[in-house]
């Protein structure tokens, strides 16, 4: 099977699709609301956001089976917008998989090389490549019953990929798997489209999914395009209260910009008994209402005695925001575990604690004082 090089921060970016100023409605319903976004060949890019937020849309529109009602869609140059699904250079894997029950896995895979008219002898060949490439070798003869979810999904990508498109699309690819093979085929995934280079657009509602697969993320909500960037970048630098706490999970306070220097800023919650130090600046208006955005992993919990004074800033360690509460929950996780402590305006916090130890999580319990500490370059300031 012929491969495309996979792109190096080395190699110059080269589109592949490109949205431009795309807008999509039933009757009232704005589906995709003026989304314009580029997609780089060889990427690995997700659609990521909740369900009606118009990415499984946006999808259909790339494969043909939509039409934009304003503007259009180029795939590798060429505007593809009023141009069948047969003539466009892409292929498509559902979340059904839709493969043939009464066809064996060879004739699955075969399908569409037959109905396009490739030679026989071509067809064997490239269906071998195919399941080779999929690590379904030697299944050839057998029927989609007789294999796992896993394999059948494997053959859809092979089916897909036997007819070497430019772009494949994927629509919820791995929603039907149990959570164990779930996680195997993120990987298997991953390292397929590394192998053959082909650009991977995927569409999911799994924040952990996007971010552990995709070279870059586009978040939506409500049709239209929120964010878009490396799965880092949208989980450490969101730029929205929506993108923050649909990516993970977060704790959001709400504030004022009380301190803006080009190395430092302060913020006023209401919620918290104390400021919120950072060490960086926000570029913002005096007095403006900013929300503070901290991760759960990124918080500290440390015991402290009933009778123990709140420590001075002066007192804690360098860069930290520290503030007293009370352990009211505890989930063991496993490699983890979660807590949520009840600070004294009656907001609850979520803090995640790795379990480096069998016995870690016995260091803290319900009802049990505690000091939360975060770092001053550890929240995310949002202005909407």
């Amino acid at each position: 099977m012929s491969q495309t090089p996979k792109r190096t921060d080395a190699m110059p970016r080269r589109p592949i699709i490109t949205f431009e100023n795309v807008t999509k409605r039933y009757g009232k319903v704005v589906a995709v609301d003026n989304v314009s976004l580029t997609i780089d060949e060889g990427e690995f890019f997700a659609l990521l956001g909740p369900s009606g937020c118009g990415k499984t849309t946006l999808l259909r529109m790339v494969a043909g089976f939509e039409t934009p009602d304003e503007g259009r869609i180029l795939i590798d140059g060429k505007d593809v917008t009023a141009i069948a699904p047969n003539r466009r250079p892409v292929n498509m894997v559902f979340q059904s998989y839709a493969v043939f029950p009464h066809m064996t896995v060879a004739d699955n895979v075969a399908y569409g090389l037959k109905v396009a008219g490739t030679p026989e002898a071509e067809r064997r060949t490239r269906v071998a490549e195919a399941l080779a490439l999929v690590k379904l070798d030697g299944y050839g003869e057998r029927k989609p019953d007789q294999l796992s979810g896993g394999q059948r999904q494997r053959v859809a990508l092979a089916r897909a990929l036997v007819k070497r498109p430019r772009v494949l699309l994927l629509d919820e690819p791995l929603s039907a798997l149990d959570a164990k093979l779930r996680e195997q085929m993120r990987f298997e995934l991953t390292q397929l489209q590394q192998t053959i280079g082909v650009t991977f657009l995927i569409v999911t509602h799994d924040q952990d999914e996007a971010l552990a697969m995709a070279d870059r993320c586009a978040v939506m909500n409500r049709g239209a395009l929120q964010q878009a960037g490396a799965p880092s970048d949208l989980y450490e630098f969101p730029n929205s209260r929506f993108v923050a706490d649909f990516i993970g999970q977060v704790n959001m306070f709400e504030g004022r910009l009380t301190v803006d220097e080009p190395d430092h800023a302060q913020i006023t919650a209401g919620e918290l008994d104390a400021p919120v130090f950072l060490d960086h600046g926000v570029t913002g208006a005096h007095g403006a209402t900013v929300w503070v955005a901290v991760r759960p992993e990124k918080i500290e919990l440390s015991s402290r005695e009933l009778d123990q004074p709140r420590p001075s800033m002066e007192d804690a360690p360098p860069g930290a925001n520290v503030f007293p509460g009370v352990i009211r929950h505890i989930v063991y996780l496993g490699s983890e575990s979660a807590y949520e402590v009840q600070l004294a305006s009656g907001r609850t916090v979520k803090a995640l604690r790795t379990n480096l130890t069998r016995w870690d999580q016995e260091d803290f319990s319900e009802g049990q004082p505690v000091w939360l500490a975060w770092h001053a370059c550890s929240p995310a300031i949002l202005f909407s």
